[in-house]
C-alpha cells in the first residue's frame, strides 16, 4: 500500500512539475515592492509638506466651515424653540379678533384692519396708544438715550426718526460719531487696561514669581467673575425691583443683550412703567444711559484682557497668514517672559541690557590680584586711579 502511494506521488510530480523560480525574477519582484513603498512614502511626504505649507489656509477653511455650521445649528435650534410659540400666538390673536368682531357687529372687518395697521405702524416708530397714553420719545433725555444707542451701535429700535430731516441727520451723525466712539473707547480701554490688568500682573509677577502666562489666565478668570457680578447679576436684580413686569431672567437678558450691543429692542427700560411706578422717568433713563456706556467700556476691557492671553494669541495665530503670524509672534513672546522690566524704566534700557559689561578699575585690580599675579605696585596704581 505504501509503495502504491509513493508511486502515485512520483507520477503526480512528473505530470505537474513546479517551475523553478529564477533569481532574476525574484529580484524584480523585490524591486517592484521597494519602488511601490518608495512611491507611497514620497506621496505621503508630499502630502505632509503640502499640509504644512498650507496649514494656515486649512485652519482658516475649517474656521469658516465651523462658523457656517454654527449659524445653521443656531438657526435650527431657534426655529425649533420659537415656532410653536409663534403659532400659538397667531392662533390667540385670530381668536381674539374673531371674538371682537362677533361681539361688536357695528365694527367692520376692514375698519378694524385699518385701525390695527395704523396702531402697529405707530408702534414701530415708538408711539403706543395703550391706555390712551404715550410716553415722550424726543425730549432731551430720551434723545440722549437714542444718540447713545446709535453711537454704540446698540440700536434698540424702540424710537426712530419720524421725519426725512431726522433720518438724514441720523446718517450724517452716525457717519462721524461711530468712528469717534470707537476711538474714544479704544483710548479708555487702553488706560483702564493699565490699571486693572497690566499693573496687577506686573505686581503679582514680581511678588509671587509666577509664570506670566499662568498668572494672566488666573487674572482673566477672576476679572470675568467680577465683571459678571458687577455688570450683569447686580444690575439685573436692580431692574427686577424697578421694572414690575420683568423677572430676573428678562432683566439679565436685557443687560446681556445691551452690553453686547445686540440691542434687539424687545425689552427697553421705562417703556411699560406708569407715572406712579416711576416718578422720575428722565433720571431713570439717564442712569440707564450711563450704565450702558460704562458697561460697554468694561466689557471691551474684559475682551481685550482675554484676547491678550498667550494661549489665546497662539490659538488665533493658527488662522493668520505667515507674514502676519511672524509679526504677531513678537507680542506673544513678550507675554511669555517670566522676567518683566521695570514699569517706568527707560526704553533704552532694553538695548543696553544686551551690551557687554565693562568692569571698573577697582574690579580690574582685584582680578589682577587673584589671577594674573600683578605686582603690589601695579595694584596700588590701579586702586589710586579708582579712588
Amino acid at each position: 500500500m505504501g509503495d502504491v502511494i509513493t508511486r502515485f506521488s512520483e507520477v503526480k510530480n512528473e505530470e505537474d512539475p513546479v517551475p523553478p523560480v529564477r533569481e532574476g525574477e525574484r529580484e524584480d519582484k523585490k524591486s517592484h515592492i521597494r519602488s511601490f513603498f518608495r512611491g507611497s512614502g514620497a506621496m505621503i511626504c508630499g502630502c505632509a509638506r503640502f499640509v504644512e505649507r498650507r496649514q494656515s489656509a486649512l485652519y482658516f477653511a475649517l474656521l469658516v466651515v465651523g462658523y457656517i455650521l454654527y449659524l445653521l445649528v443656531g438657526a435650527g435650534i431657534f426655529s425649533a424653540i420659537e415656532r410653536p410659540y409663534e403659532q400659538e400666538l397667531r392662533g390667540e390673536l385670530k381668536a381674539a379678533r374673531r371674538d371682537f368682531l362677533s361681539n361688536n357687529s357695528c365694527v367692520s372687518d376692514a375698519r378694524l384692519e385699518e385701525l390695527l395697521a395704523r396702531a402697529l405702524e405707530a408702534s414701530n416708530y415708538g408711539v403706543t396708544v395703550l391706555g390712551n397714553r404715550s410716553g415722550r420719545n424726543w425730549d432731551f433725555v430720551s434723545s440722549l438715550f437714542f444718540t447713545s444707542t446709535v453711537l454704540t451701535t446698540t440700536g434698540y429700535g424702540h424710537s426712530v426718526p419720524l421725519s426725512d430731516e431726522g433720518k438724514g441727520f441720523c446718517m450724517f451723525y452716525a457717519l462721524f460719531g461711530i468712528p469717534g466712539t470707537l476711538f474714544l473707547l479704544t483710548a479708555l480701554v487702553q488706560r483702564i487696561m493699565a490699571l486693572v490688568t497690566l499693573r496687577p500682573l506686573s505686581y503679582f509677577h514680581h511678588r509671587w514669581a509666577l509664570a506670566k502666562s499662568k498668572l494672566a489666565a488666573i487674572h482673566a478668570a477672576c476679572l470675568t467673575l467680577i465683571m459678571t457680578l458687577l455688570l450683569l447679576i447686580i444690575p439685573a436684580w436692580i431692574l427686577v425691583g424697578l421694572e414690575k413686569e420683568w423677572d430676573f431672567l428678562e432683566s439679565l437678558y436685557f443687560c446681556f443683550i445691551s452690553l453686547t450691543t445686540i440691542g434687539l429692542g424687545d425689552y427697553v427700560p421705562g417703556e411699560t412703567q406708569s407715572g406712579e411706578d416711576n416718578p422720575h422717568p428722565q433720571l431713570y433713563r439717564l442712569a440707564i444711559t450711563v450704565y450702558l456706556l460704562l458697561g460697554l467700556v468694561f466689557v471691551l476691557v474684559l475682551l481685550e484682557t482675554c484676547y491678550e492671553l498667550p494661549q489665546m494669541r497662539r490659538l488665533t495665530q493658527r488662522f493668520y497668514l505667515e507674514e502676519v503670524r511672524e509679526l504677531d509672534s513678537e507680542t506673544t513672546d513678550i507675554m511669555d517672559q517670566d522676567h518683566l522690566s521695570d514699569e517706568h524704566s527707560d526704553p533704552s534700557s532694553h538695548v543696553t541690557d544686551h551690551l557687554p559689561v565693562i568692569p571698573s578699575v577697582s574690579e580690574q585690580a582685584a582680578s589682577l590680584r587673584l589671577h594674573s599675579g600683578a605686582t603690589p605696585r601695579r595694584e596700588q596704581d590701579l586702586l589710586s586711579r579708582a579712588n
